[in-house]
């Protein structure tokens, strides 16, 4: 069911499998809160799903912050949004009664940008992150620490909103920070292909041991 409180409408789906981690869904350009429960459900059987809308329009489209241009990013409010979501995120593991120090996000596009901001802002907020078609928000000045914190990245050898050298710079930022990173390219562009799946679904249970 979809709710408007905590400061995000969103979906929250509990777990019917105990001692799993929670999944933070984070749709793409366009999306809403339901855009990603089935690659949620999908990705880790039985697991919680938090999954909120984002809250800019560009032009009627949901998205977690402005952008100035395509790869362009408003940073002033990039860093808002970030640690709104922070503070949500929070809220919502009170309010349902999930550990938020297990919290992995799964985000896709600008979703899985803004997952990226979490991890280099706030690195608190997420336990591990599974990053598709996703570009460096930003470049931070001090690496947060991220010391063995696991984070798959997927992206498309032709995806042409996203350069491979852009791709490369978020895997060498995140290693630089003590991130634990696999990475994940395939042939198709800007999109989750049946490959990236199966891989993030073999790497999400190589995690958990």
């Amino acid at each position: 069911m979809t709710v408007s409180d905590l400061g995000f409408i969103h979906q929250f789906v509990p777990a019917t499998v105990p001692g799993l981690p929670t999944l933070l869904l984070l749709h793409g350009t366009g999306g809403d809160e339901n855009d990603l429960l089935d690659l949620g459900r999908a990705l880790l059987p039985g697991t919680a799903l938090l999954s909120p809308r984002g809250k800019v329009s560009e032009e009627g489209m949901a998205r977690f912050f402005r952008r100035m241009a395509e790869g362009v990013f408003d940073q002033e409010d990039l860093r808002r949004r970030t640690d709104e979501l922070a503070t949500f995120v929070a809220a919502a593991a009170a309010n349902y009664g999930f550990a938020s120090n297990q919290m992995i996000a799964v985000g896709f596009s600008n979703g899985a940008n803004i997952a990226a901001s979490l991890l280099l802002r706030q690195p608190a907020a997420l336990a591990g992150a599974i990053l598709l078609s996703a570009m460096v928000p930003f470049v931070p000045a001090t690496p947060p620490d991220l010391a063995g914190r696991p984070i798959f990245i997927g992206e498309g050898r032709r995806d042409p909103l996203i350069p491979a050298a852009n791709a490369a710079q978020l895997v060498a930022i995140l290693t630089v920070a003590g991130a634990t990173v696999t990475e994940h390219w395939h042939d198709g562009g800007h999109t989750i292909t049946p490959d990236e799946l199966r891989a993030a679904q073999a790497w999400l249970a190589q995690t958990r041991g």
